[in-house]
Order: C-alpha cells, then structure tokens, then sequence
C-alpha cells in the first residue's frame, strides 16, 4: 500500500500554487510530486473553493495532510491556526478547513517561515554560497531574505526535528552606517513617519533607492520608473553592468542587505549557517558574489570575531517555500 498523499500549497495575493505529493526515500528532497497546478487567487472566493477544484481535477485520493504556506501573518490558537491574508479577502482557519476538505490534518504557516522547513534538504545545486563554511548541525539558522517584503525567520533543532519561527525583523529601525546611508535615510524619513528595513530591502526598496540617487542628481523622473516592474529592471540592467546608475542603485542595496543580514546574525549566533532567500539576490546574484555583501555582514566592529565564521549562502530554488510546506506536512 503507497504512502498517503500530502498536500502543500503556497497561497499568495496574485496566484496560488497548489501540490499533491507523496512520501519517497529515494525521491529528490524526499517527497514526489503526483500533480500540481497554479491558480489565480483572485478568481475563488474562498481557499477551499480552490483547493476542491483542484482534487476534482487531478482525481486523487483526499489527503491525509496538508500545509498552506501564506502570504500574511498566522495566529496559533489551541489546536490551529487563523490567518487574514494582506492582499486577499480571505479569513483562513486551519480546523475549518480541515473540516470542508475532510483533511485530517492541516496546518498554517507563514510564508516565510514555511522557507525555514526547506533547509535541511536543499542540495548544492539549490544554494550558493557568499561565505563557505562548515555549519553546526546542531546550531540555529537564520533565514532573511528580500522579496516583495522583507523577511526573517529562525529555525533551531528541535529532537530528531527542527522548528522554524517567523518573526518581524524586516521591521527594524533602518541603521545609516556612513553619510551616504545618512542621506538615504532622511530622504525616506521626509516621505514616512518612520524608515524600516523593509523600505529599502524589497523590490520597492530598490526602487526607493534609485529614486533616492536620482535625487542626488538633481532628476526626479526616469524611463526606468515608468517600467511595469521597475525593481526588476534596475536589477537587470545593474547586472549587465551598462547602466551605472541601477549599477550603483544595486550595489548600495546590496551594502545594506549585508549589514542588516550580518545584525540579524548577532541575535542568534546561527552557526548552523546564514541562509539568503527571497526573489531579489538570486537576480543580484553576480553582484552579491562580488564581496560587498560579506564586507558588509562581518563589518561588526569588536564583534567582527562572532560574525567571520558564520556560513552564508543564497537560496537559489523559487520553489523553497511551498517545499517547505510539503516538509511540513509529512511531518503528520
């Protein structure tokens, strides 16, 4: 008789990504894949409406677990989750919808925390690595990575598992470290009442910042900003290296993800590594490897000592979340 099936899902405000698997030794990551498919959130009402459509159309046994990785903060409550996802009308609660789906066992996590879930089994051909070093299995790890927004999570051995947990720490109180970054911040701080992070370390960060630079130039509008996605676009033509100010816009970026990677870094003491996710670096990926970001992360005055040994590596796998997802559901 085959293992029971698991069902992962990475819901988020455009599209979802649904996906049906089943437990295998000898399979990549330890899961296979028995159907998938991407819907648009915005055509459903309701989760269960989507996932019902998508059991009926790949005709497979109901599951027997299942782990959605959302795009929004989840409450735990005795004996689940809840969740008011930040860009769809949706209210999930995880025993609801294991009561509609006739799942057993369902379970909520934030989407970035689901990331945390993936490490353990990511290959070599998943991650690249900024600093390479030996890690301590038995040590945490720190997960920060710059996306849409910015997220931190920190995942600890936990017996023969571990445990991932999400925090806010792409909220923190931006930190200029020269007169640069000095300008940077109160060009922001004329715009909000208070600079996190996240302001500077997403794609609209990237956007702040080339607007920033911009500024410095005395020009308050370019070809570039009127793009559809105009953070993709800096970060492309910053990589090719034929346009310098995206180059420059890329690199301050990259400055200040380090620092903020290597501060988060200090609270921790991850020694079981340093773990770089997000849609945004491996785009920067040629530039991050240049050594700007690690300059950055170990810059940490007299606690440079505590930093220098930590290993670092980008996540190159988009699909690290809902991975995570199905780790976590195979845990049922």
């Amino acid at each position: 008789m085959s293992d029971p099936l698991i069902l992962a899902a990475d819901v988020g405000g455009t599209k979802t990504l649904l996906q049906l698997l089943r437990r295998d030794p000898d399979a990549h990551h330890g899961i296979q894949p028995v159907a998938e498919q991407r819907y648009s959130s915005h055509a459903f009402v309701n989760l269960e409406t989507m996932v019902q459509r998508f059991l009926e159309e790949c005709a497979q046994p109901t599951p027997h677990s299942a782990c959605f990785a959302v795009a929004g903060p989840v409450s735990p409550y005795p004996g689940g989750q809840r969740s008011q996802l930040t860009n769809l009308p949706w209210q999930l609660d995880s025993r609801q919808l294991a009561h509609t789906l006739a799942i057993p066992h369902v379970s909520l996590l934030n989407d970035f925390q689901a990331i945390g879930y993936s490490l353990d089994v990511l290959g070599a051909h998943e991650l690249e690595p900024l600093h390479a070093h030996a890690p301590d299995p038995q040590a945490p790890k720190l997960v920060v990575g710059a996306g849409t927004g910015l997220g931190v999570c920190l995942v600890t051995p936990d017996g023969d598992n571990y445990s991932s947990y999400p925090t806010e720490g792409g909220h923190l109180a931006f930190a200029p470290l020269d007169i640069e970054q000095e300008s940077l911040y109160f060009y922001l701080r004329a715009q909000q009442l208070r600079v996190s992070y996240e302001r500077l370390l997403s794609g609209s960060g990237l956007v702040n910042i080339y607007r920033f630079l911009l500024d410095k130039l005395g020009q308050y509008d370019d070809p570039l900003l009127h793009h559809d996605d105009p953070a993709v676009q800096i970060g492309r033509l910053a990589v090719a290296g034929d346009h310098p100010l995206a180059l420059e816009a890329a690199r301050l970026f990259i400055r200040i993800y380090g620092a903020f990677a290597g501060d988060m870094a200090l609270t921790c003491l991850p020694r079981g590594g340093v773990y770089i996710a997000g849609g945004i670096a491996p785009k920067l990926l040629p530039l991050m490897q240049e050594g700007e970001f690690m300059r950055a992360f170990r810059n940490k005055g007299r606690m440079v000592h505590v930093v220098e040994p930590l290993p670092v590596q980008v996540i190159t796998n988009p699909a690290c979340g809902l991975l995570g997802a199905a780790r976590y559901a195979a845990r049922f």
